[in-house]
Parts: structure tokens; sequence; C-alpha cells
């Protein structure tokens, strides 16, 4: 029985039960299960902060990733071309000393004025020239490609640490959380035993009263209906963005009440850029999967500029949500939360308010 029940009842009924145990326990074991859970909340923005982080850094491997691919394609040319150089320089080695005139003292010999020996030695010469610049320049193009390759190694080395290290606090925030979770579970239950004990001693003087608390529970739990249903709700008429993407914001709409995922992307569950990037990408735009990234795309806009569809970013870009118009915007906010309104105005949104992009 909630104990604020309890102090109703015995406001009712006009006289002051007798407690097994004191009031004030229970008190305290709220006062502490309202700051565990202050935490539980705080960890909670954590462990959306390090999802996004470890995004970003997903982000960053594939990209490091791609130009190690391409950079490899890159050295079997240069390696090609250069096999190819070597080889037509061969043939023409053989040419020029198996074919008549093969040797200088031949083309002396063989010709039939000092223009016709100045013009074959010339053309030796220039051959062999070209030949050795063709050849140095593949060389040239080869070893800048394995430079480039070693130094694509180090950032490939480097990015695989920054990801290990963002999953590891992801995990210790986890950890946390859960560890945190655990022991507001205990709180709860050790403050239900001793709501039940109060119940036990209070029961002789209260069964005048059973019907007032029965009223009296009826009436709070409509009030926590009335509180639980302040955001935006489906079958709602929220405000539709009128702009090039306005489809955007009604997709995002369909998925109210859907489950926070973590790195979740689709239907089933979103994380908080998950949501806006696939959204974005119903009304054909292509977004990355992190909202420190996201924050490169379209231009900036002011806070009192913004349109539906522009993604408003929190908390040093860790977070990031649609706007809907009205001061709202749409996100998925945390683990154990859903998809939902929230008003930009409240004091965590307000004041860990990064900025906002528009998608042109």
């Amino acid at each position: 029985m909630p104990y604020l029940l309890f102090g109703i009842l015995a406001a009712l009924s006009g006289a002051v039960p007798a407690f097994a145990t004191p009031p004030g326990s229970i008190s305290a074991k709220q006062s502490e299960a309202r700051q565990i859970y202050a935490q539980v909340q705080q960890l909670n923005a954590n462990l959306a902060k390090a999802d996004e982080q470890v995004n970003f850094a997903n982000y960053k491997l594939a990209s490091v990733q791609h130009e190690i691919k391409v950079n490899r394609r890159e050295l079997k040319v240069a390696q090609l071309n250069l096999k190819k150089s070597q080889k037509m320089i061969a043939e023409r080695l053989v040419s020029l000393y198996t074919t008549p005139p093969s040797s200088t003292l031949e083309v002396i010999l063989g010709a039939k004025s000092l223009d016709q020996i100045l013009t074959s030695v010339d053309s030796e010469h220039r051959v062999s020239s070209v030949d050795t610049q063709v050849i140095d320049q593949v060389q040239t193009f080869k070893s800048a490609v394995k430079r480039r390759g070693q130094w694509l190694a180090s950032a490939n080395m480097q990015a695989r640490q920054l990801l290990a290290q963002r999953q590891r606090v992801l995990a210790s925030v986890t950890r946390q959380r859960d560890e945190r979770t655990h022991l507001l579970s205990e709180i709860q239950g050790q403050i239900a035993t001793l709501q039940a004990e109060q119940i036990a001693a209070e029961q002789a003087a209260a069964r005048q009263a059973r019907a007032n608390l029965a009223e009296a529970e009826g009436q709070v739990l409509s009030s926590a209906t009335v509180i639980g249903a302040t955001g935006q709700v489906p079958g709602s008429n929220p405000v539709l963005p009128a702009s090039s993407y306005s489809g955007v914001v009604g997709v995002a709409m369909r998925y109210l009440g859907t489950p926070y995922v973590w790195a979740g992307a689709a239907p089933g569950g979103f994380d908080c850029s998950g949501l806006v990037m696939y959204s974005y990408a119903q009304v054909g735009v292509s977004l990355p999967h992190s909202s420190y990234a996201m924050w490169d795309y379209g231009v900036a806009v002011s806070k009192d500029q913004l349109e539906p569809g522009d993604i408003v970013f929190f908390d040093g870009l860790g977070h990031v949500g649609l706007y809907v118009g009205g001061g709202d915007f749409i996100q998925a906010p945390q683990t154990g939360d859903v998809v939902k309104i929230s008003s930009l105005n409240d004091g965590y949104y307000a004041s860990n308010y990064v900025g906002a992009r528009r998608i042109l």
C-alpha cells in the first residue's frame, strides 16, 4: 500500500495510527529511493551518450576500412603497371641488342653518313630515357600508395582502439546502471515490506476507513494516469511540418511508443540517431547512424527559426531528435524509455541544447 494512501486513510479516519515501524524509516527509504532513481536516470542519459560515441567510432572505423580497400586496389594497379612497364622495357632491350645494328659500334659502321649515326644513337637514347621515366613514375606511384597504406594501417589501429575504449565505457556505464537499478529494486522491496507492516498494525482501527482508502486510492490512480499521459500519444493530431521534407515528422510519429533499443535503427526499436536516420531515409535522404556525424550535414538553424523536420542536438552532440513544431520535438530518449514527444523548454533539454541543423 503506498505510504501516501496510508496518510490519506489516517486523515480520513480522524485517528493517528500506532505504527509498528516508525514512519521516518519509510520516509528515509523513499528519500534514498528517489536519490538512486535520479542516479539511474543520469546513468541512462550517460548510456545514451556512450551509445552515440560507439556509433561514431564505428562510423570512423568503417570510413578508414573503406579507404584501406581503395588503397589496396590502387596498389594492385601500380604493381600491375610496373610489371607491364618492366616487361615492355625488357622486350625493347632484347630487340635493341639482338636486331642489327645491335651496338653503337655497329650503328657507326653501318651508317652511310654522320647524320644517320647521330640519329640512330639519339633514337636509342630517347627510347631508353622515356622507358626510365615510365618506370620511375610507376615506382613513385607505388611508393606513395604503400606510404598511404602504412598510414591507413595506423589509422585503422587507432580507430579500433577508439572503438574498444568507447565500448569499455559503454559496458562500464551499463554495469553501473544495472547495479543501481538492482539496488533501487531492493529498496523498493524494503519500502513495500515496511508499508505492509504499517498496514498490519493499523487494520484494527482502519475498518471504517477502508471505503475511504479505496476512494482515495482510485483518486491517486486517476492522477497517475493523467500524469502518465502528458506526452503526445498515438491518435492525437501532431503539428505537421511544412517544409521540403514534411514527411519526416510524419514518419517518426508512426513510432510513438516504440522502445528505445541500443544501436536500433528499425521499427522494432530505435536509439536517438537511429530514429532520425530511419525517418529521413523514408523520404529519400541518407544520414549516418551517429548524432556526432549528423552535425556535419545540412545547415545551422537558430532556435527561434526552427521548423518541423529540423534536427535538434543536445548534450554535447551526444543526443539528437526531430523538431515537430510548437517548441516540441520527437526523440528516442534512453534505455527503458520509448519514442515520445518532449519539450525543448523542459529543464534538462533547455540547459543541454546545442543547436539544430536543417537538411536542404
